[in-house]
């Protein structure tokens, strides 16, 4: 049973010579409609990414003209404040070079010298775009190991579970991501099955790094005798002395599954509400819970106890799924999630989580992720 959708895969280079191989290279087989469409998500990106230290308020009530200017200088020093005062100064010097014309003297023994301050400036700009691309590597590599580190975390196949069988899968936003997932025996048997889906407030490292916390802290106190709501609320004190005073909560449902009676006992803690599918075509979702865990110490978290039965499908998701954008700002939604899990019936829960991920990828065609996804499915036999 697969765990995950398969993942397109890059255009090889095709084969030629002199200009087209070195082309294909660069390209790495790319049309030019690939590639305007890769330059545009890269670009409304790098927008987003420096116009957030834009005080857009302060624009208010300007002429066109000073506002221009404003957000001008506004997006300078944030680009400029990304860089170390050494190449702030490369920059600047670059920039003013780039803004003179030949210079010509001549000296007293009648020698013309020529200098063309352009070819140095943008000399210069390579330098500068050869140190930052060296940093990105650096940090690539880093991200890489990362990257591998929380594969190793996280659960790579489902596993068996008496009375249902189980899919899941986890795409980041960026290289890490901070959403989490987990199925295991709570004992050591299988007698009871604990199922987890967390996500981290964030993005990238910092939400990766709480979640490694997370599921460390998970899996070492669900080892010990205590109920779910009791589990629920040390897991939401331990979140509390690492979430910044909430400021780095996390929304998670948990539940515990009995085999032996088919009943699921479940909280949700500030996550999106799962959808419980019935056979009969009732639709359930299951917001008996409380607050995200590390918002506020001391918090109960009363909890809902139901049966699976036979053709029952339990689909839990974090936000990443259903507020999938496209390139007109509309979100996936959870109507087209139900719908295709309506539609999909009669596949296993690894087919079925393949038609849900294709339908997302169809929707937001090539509009840039920008949040983590994850989605869990559980269908009893």
């Amino acid at each position: 049973m697969s765990s995950a959708a398969p993942a397109p895969q890059k255009p090889r280079p095709l084969p030629g010579t002199g200009w087209s191989r070195f082309w294909n290279r660069v390209t790495e087989g790319m049309a030019m409609d690939q590639l305007w469409s890769q330059f545009r998500a890269d670009t409304r990106a790098g927008y987003r990414f420096y116009s957030k230290e834009i005080n857009q308020d302060r624009t208010s009530g300007m002429k066109p003209g000073h506002k221009f200017w404003f957000m001008a200088e506004q997006f300078f020093w944030a680009v400029m404040e990304k860089l170390s005062p050494a190449r702030r100064v490369l920059l600047l010097v670059a920039l003013v070079s780039l803004l003179f014309g030949q210079i010509t003297w001549h000296t007293t023994q009648n020698q013309t010298i020529v200098v063309n301050p352009q070819f140095w400036g943008g000399l210069l700009m390579f330098l500068l775009l050869i140190l930052e691309i060296g940093d990105r590597v650096i940090m690539k590599r880093d991200l890489q190991i990362a990257k591998e580190i929380q594969q190793w975390l996280l659960p790579a196949t489902p596993p068996i579970v008496p009375g249902m069988e189980v899919a899941f899968v986890t795409r980041p936003a960026n290289t890490v991501a901070g959403d989490f997932y987990d199925v295991f025996p709570r004992t050591g048997g299988n007698d009871h099955w604990l199922i987890a889906c967390a996500d981290v407030a964030g993005k990238s490292m910092p939400a990766a790094l709480l979640m490694a916390t997370f599921q460390a802290s998970l899996k070492t106190l669900s080892t010990a005798d205590i109920s779910l709501p009791d589990l629920a609320a040390s897991m939401n004190k331990y979140a509390c002395t690492n979430s910044q005073q909430g400021r780095r909560f996390t929304t998670a449902f948990l539940a515990e599954y009995t085999p032996a009676t088919r009943t699921l006992t479940y909280i949700n803690a500030g996550h999106n509400n799962p959808m419980l599918r019935r056979a009969t075509g009732q639709l359930e979702r299951l917001d008996i819970g409380g607050i995200p865990l590390g918002m506020m110490e001391d918090v109960t978290y009363p909890s809902a106890t139901l049966t699976l039965n036979p053709g029952d499908w339990l689909v839990i998701f974090t936000d990443g799924v259903v507020e999938a954008e496209n390139d007109h700002a509309q979100e996936y939604g959870e109507d087209r999630l139900i719908a295709v899990v309506n539609a999909n019936l009669q596949l296993g829960p690894a087919q079925m989580l393949y038609q849900i991920m294709t339908d997302v990828d169809r929707f937001v065609a090539m509009t840039p992720q920008h949040d983590d996804i994850t989605c869990l499915l559980i269908k009893a036999v």
